[in-house]
């Protein structure tokens, strides 16, 4: 995470408008296991593209995973909207995959 962190943060910084940099920056905070950080840049994210379907689909594994159940559905809800309004099969079906596993 040391080496790409610092460059997907000055991503960001130069186009704080692209939805992609906080993507990542989320994506290296899972890796590290800092679920606090990761669900900030999820809400980045979200706040840049509230259609990103899989920054929802990460933001309710990472709230799964913290017991906080509800927030998980309200995330996977949220996404699968967010997945149809995209016309995005994929992450629709990775989403409902989502909701039968819990």
């Amino acid at each position: 995470m040391a080496d790409r962190l610092p460059q997907l943060l000055a991503f960001h910084e130069a186009s704080p408008e692209d939805d992609f940099p906080p993507y990542a920056i989320a994506q290296e905070y899972l890796r590290s296991g800092d679920t606090d950080q990761a669900l900030e840049w999820l809400a980045k994210t979200l706040s840049i593209n509230p259609d990103h379907a899989y920054a929802y689909y990460h933001r309710a594994l990472v709230l799964s995973g913290l017991d906080r159940e509800q927030e998980a559905d309200t995330a996977i809800q949220n996404g699968l909207d967010a997945a149809q309004r995209a016309g995005d099969a994929k992450a629709q079906a990775e989403l409902l995959e989502l909701r039968e596993r819990d």
